[in-house]
């Protein structure tokens, strides 16, 4: 019998595209149910997709303080989203449902 070797799944390493990581965020945002934790760790998954070092420099974040944002460790304001998403190229709408 055959041995299976298995890898951690990263899902950082399937978004290589603008729209890849929209699609992705959006569909976090649909299974969050309000876990903002879980809409941080998409967000973590789309920078290390960039790159932390790029979105730190991007935001005019440190990239010590953008870690510990993207990994719950710090608290995260609305304002920090905001500039996250915008180094990742993303947008933030509303829309009616």
């Amino acid at each position: 019998m055959n041995k299976v070797i298995t890898t951690p799944y990263d899902v950082a390493e399937h978004l290589r595209t603008p729209e890849e990581s929209a699609a992705y965020l959006e569909a976090c945002f649909e299974e969050a149910n309000g876990d903002v934790a879980f809409i941080v760790k998409a967000l973590n998954d789309i920078a290390r997709a960039k790159g932390i070092s790029q979105i730190a420099q991007d935001t005019g974040l440190s990239r010590e303080k953008l870690y510990k944002v993207l990994s719950g460790e710090n608290e995260l304001s609305f304002d920090i989203v905001l500039k996250i998403m915008n180094a990742l190229g993303l947008k933030l709408h509303a829309s009616v449902f």
